[in-house]
Parts: structure tokens; C-alpha cells; sequence
């Protein structure tokens, strides 16, 4: 028994040491740190990370642009000219001939957009992985043959996680190996931001108290929310910080007391959020924000911040239901619930907040999420073994079965 059991650990560790990751990505590894960055530069402390973009059309050659992060995440870009005809066949060959460069023989394809399915459809992974962390298919511009391309990618799976429960609950019969893995936080990195420093030269020129927001600023803003909230308090700075994507920056609330601070590093957000009184989560309640689990909820907590946020499913469960954010939708239950935050006794949430904190983190997150991928690469090679094990059939010419 003991000599099993040892034998499995050794198939295991052999399991995670053996094979290289290739990841299928709808974002910019440059974009905005969130949950990719956070999963895929853990996965690169132990094995090579391939992050594969969507091409980039211009007018040289087809290429790929490597660079690696300074996590050790190789991040690979298409570069393709405009009259290239077939652009999937394209993205296939090279990656097949970084595949041989690189000696990349054994690996796992993981996914975060269906869309990159056509270009791999040839490849060999030891296992598929689905991590879906938005219901893609509702947001602004999603190609028409996203839900084909979802459904083509369920069937291929192994393993499909999802970016929270309400998406979980949305996916989870359409696989039998789906999980959920809601945002989780760097706690220590965020809780810098409790601790005095010295303010960023373009926040600490406004006036207080400061309501803030970090994130990408797109369709799923409630704009007219954050523009009224500003008409009906003057006195509050409203604090936007992040890039401006699928909107028209013409279409944004303007206003003396809304400032638009641009984008800022993952290492410069806690010293932002120091000098913030309130996080705001002032999502739209559409259909792009129907699943959303935003990623800054832990994060504006673990900075120490009370957090007044819109009816947002995986905001509302667990956190008001923890009494750890405020949920508010019109303009005047918003401006009433972010005077609550201002007024309620300093640090009067921490506790609560801490308590709820301890049980999060990446690291714990991808440890989970790694023993599952082992699990499905493992699972699928006993599948692989078992077939090649059943040795084929034929019929002689009298008609008597021979083994082949």
C-alpha cells in the first residue's frame, strides 16, 4: 500500500513538473493587472507560460512579437499585415513553429476567450482548460460567433472554471467538471494603502473627502449614476482611475469635482487608494455586468476602505450580506449610502472586513485551481492509455476474429 501511494505522489509530482502552459487570452498581458496576471505569474514560478494575444494588423510581415514579463510570463503577439488572407491559418503556423523553437512538446491549453479555439484546433494539449472570467458573449462588440465558439470550447474542455458564482450557476450544466473561483486578492499588497505615505503628485491636489474608483472605464459604467452623484454633492472628489475602453471619452460625465486620472500600475494602486474615504463601485446594471465578479471588491477592502457599490449579484452575495459594502442604484440611495461611509466610526468595518479577508488569496486560489488542471491532465492520459490499451479487431477471411 505504501509503495502505491508512493507511486501515485511520483506520478503527481511528475504530473506538474512536466509541462509548459499555453494560454489563449481576449486582454493585454499590459492592459490591466487582474486575474490572468495574478493566476498565469504564479503558474510561471514552476513551468513555462506561454500568454498568446489576439493579433495586431498593420502593414509588415506576419510575425510574432515575444517579449517576457518581468513575472516570466512569455507574452506572444501576432502581428499580422492587413492582406493577409487567412488569419487563423496564419496564427496556427507560427505558433506551431514557436512550439518546435521552444521545444514545446508536452503542455495544457488554457483559455480565456473561445474565440482563439480555431487556431489551436490541430494541437495536442495533455488537457484543455476553460477559465471563463466574464459572460464574453454580453459585452460591447462581442463577435457573432462567440456562443459557437463557447460551445465548441465546452466540448473540448477537461476543466472549466468560472470568475464567480453567479456565472457558476450560469455555465455550470453545460460541463460536468466546472468550478467557481471568484476573484480573489493580494492582501498584503493592498493593505499598504492603510498606512501614511506620500500622496501621488496628481491626487493630492484635490480636495477631501475623495470617493474613488480603480478599473477599466467602459460600457459597463453607470455614467449617468457617477454624473449625478457629482451634480449632488460638489463638495465630493470623485476619483476615476484606469483606461477608457468601448465608450466615447466625449460621452463621460465632466464636472469641476470628476477627475479622470488615466491608468496606473497594479503597484501604484494602493497608494491611490490611501487617500481615498470611500471606493465606489459604480457599475451599470445590464447585461455586461449581469455575471461580473469585480476583482476590486477584496481589493478596496483589504486597503482598508469602506465600499458603497450598485446591486451587483456577486458584490451583493457575500459582501452586503456580510455588511461589508453598501449597495445602493439611484443616484440618491448612492449619495445616502456613500454619506454613511464618510460618517460611519474610522476602521469600524476592519474587523469584519480582516475576518472575511484571511480566507482569500491568489496563492490559495491557483493552488487550488493547479491540483484540478493536474487532475484533468492526469484523467485525460489514463483515457489516452486505456484506448491505446484496447488492441484493434479485424475479421480473416473465414470470418474468425484475430486481435491486430
Amino acid at each position: 500500500m505504501r509503495k502505491a501511494r508512493g507511486a501515485a505522489q511520483n506520478q503527481r509530482q511528475h504530473v506538474k513538473h512536466t509541462f509548459d502552459l499555453i494560454c489563449f487570452s481576449h486582454l493585454r498581458w499590459s492592459f490591466v493587472y487582474q486575474r490572468p496576471q495574478h493566476l498565469l505569474s504564479r503558474y510561471a514560478r514552476e513551468r513555462r507560460v506561454y500568454f498568446i494575444e489576439e493579433p495586431i494588423f498593420g502593414d509588415g510581415s506576419d510575425r510574432l512579437e515575444s517579449t517576457t514579463s518581468p513575472e516570466g510570463v512569455h507574452v506572444i503577439v501576432p502581428h499580422l499585415n492587413h492582406s493577409t488572407l487567412d488569419a487563423v491559418a496564419a496564427q496556427s503556423t507560427m505558433l506551431r513553429k514557436l512550439m518546435g523553437e521552444q521545444k514545446i512538446e508536452r503542455y495544457v491549453s488554457w483559455y480565456y476567450t473561445p474565440m482563439a479555439l480555431p487556431i489551436a484546433q490541430d494541437f495536442e494539449p495533455l488537457a484543455v482548460v476553460y477559465d471563463c472570467m466574464d459572460q464574453l458573449a454580453a459585452f460591447k462588440h462581442a463577435p457573432p460567433t462567440l456562443l459557437e465558439r463557447e460551445r465548441d470550447l465546452f466540448a473540448q474542455a477537461d476543466v472549466v472554471f468560472t470568475g464567480g458564482y453567479s456565472l457558476y450557476e450560469e455555465k455550470k450544466h453545460r460541463h460536468d467538471n466546472v468550478h467557481p473561483f471568484p476573484s480573489s486578492v493580494d492582501v498584503p499588497h493592498f493593505a499598504a494603502a492603510r498606512a501614511p505615505q506620500e500622496e501621488p503628485e496628481d491626487q493630492k491636489i484635490l480636495r477631501s473627502p475623495r470617493l474613488g474608483f480603480y478599473g477599466v472605464i467602459d460600457e459597463r459604467m453607470d455614467l449617468e449614476l457617477i454624473a449625478g452623484v457629482a451634480a449632488a454633492r460638489p463638495d465630493w472628489s470623485l476619483v476615476l482611475i484606469g483606461p477608457v475602453a468601448k465608450v466615447d471619452e466625449e460621452s463621460l460625465p465632466r464636472a469641476a469635482n470628476i477627475h479622470y486620472l488615466g491608468g496606473k500600475t497594479y503597484a501604484e494602486l494602493p497608494n491611490y487608494a490611501a487617500g481615498w474615504d470611500v471606493a465606489l463601485l459604480p457599475f451599470a446594471r445590464n447585461e455586461s455586468t449581469e455575471f461580473i465578479s469585480p476583482t476590486k471588491t477584496p481589493e478596496y477592502l483589504a486597503a482598508g476602505l469602506p465600499v458603497v457599490s450598485t446591486s451587483i449579484r456577486d458584490v451583493k452575495d457575500p459582501y452586503e450580506a456580510l455588511s461589508l459594502v453598501r449597495i445602493a442604484d439611484t443616484v440618491e440611495d448612492f449619495v445616502a449610502a456613500c454619506d454613511a461611509a464618510l460618517n460611519e466610526p474610522l476602521g469600524g468595518h476592519l474587523v469584519k472586513a480582516d475576518e472575511f479577508l484571511a480566507q482569500l488569496s491568489w496563492d490559495k486560489t491557483w493552488r487550488e485551481m493547479s491540483l484540478l488542471v493536474e487532475r484533468a491532465v492526469q484523467q485525460r492520459g489514463e483515457a489516452s492509455a486505456r484506448t491505446a490499451a484496447v488492441a484493434p479487431i479485424e475479421l480473416t477471411s473465414h470470418g474468425i476474429a484475430a486481435e491486430g
